[in-house]
């Protein structure tokens, strides 16, 4: 019988990158996250210190190191972002309407952040649930790319990133998360997801995806 393992490096002409809702509403202390809960920029990047020095400080920095190299590798890079389909958002699921965020159809909320601007020819995938296996076509698009490697990073790691990489193992993915390249709320809900998930994906840092990517 074959010997399989998810420690597997990245496939030549079958890696795709996933970046997972790096986006104004949620990384910039005005965004609409912030707004919704009566904070202002202070008192946002107060509240939530810790979200907003490992995510500028170091996630994502190491996720704008790994947009370039896939571009370089020519590996797809792509997108999600939490917006509805709908202005009043109706079309949400029933855990985000229960949760009670709604990012608007257009809002500036919705476009992924200025440090990680897509390229016109780069695809952007809209999401109203945790996973985008569930709420968007990526699936499908992962098949016509011919994608057996999927690469994911983001936020939060305890909850859409979990989703994620749970729902593509399912789906037959080889699933590689770069761990400092995704970030959530403290470091132990951080560490304490990365342990749950653990056994759904392969898990190194940025330093060890980008040497991968160099020598495909």
């Amino acid at each position: 019988m074959q010997n399989l393992s998810r420690e597997i490096p990245i496939i030549k002409g079958a890696t795709a990158i996933l970046f997972i809702d790096v986006q104004h509403y949620n990384v910039y202390p005005d965004g609409g996250q912030y707004q919704a809960e009566g904070l202002c920029a202070a008192e946002a990047k107060e509240k939530y210190h810790y979200f907003f020095h490992a995510l500028h400080s170091t996630a994502l920095p190491n996720m704008t190191k790994l947009q370039q190299a896939a571009r370089d590798a020519n590996i797809e890079p792509l997108y999600t972002v939490i917006e509805s389909l709908t202005v009043d958002g109706r079309d949400r699921s029933l855990d985000y309407k229960i949760s009670g965020f709604n990012i608007p159809k257009g809002s500036p909320d919705g476009k992924v952040a200025d440090e990680m601007k897509p390229t016109d020819d780069e695809m952007v995938f809209k999401k109203s649930s945790s996973s985008p296996f569930i709420s968007t076509n990526i699936h499908y698009i992962l098949g016509n790319l011919d994608v057996k490697s999927l690469i994911i990073c983001g936020l939060l790691t305890d909850q859409c990133i979990s989703s994620a990489v749970r729902d593509a193992c399912d789906l037959g993915y080889l699933v590689t998360l770069a761990t400092d390249a995704c970030t959530t709320y403290s470091r132990e809900r951080h560490e304490q997801s990365l342990g749950h998930i653990k056994g759904y994906c392969r898990q190194i840092t940025t330093g060890q995806l980008l040497s991968e990517m160099q020598h495909l």
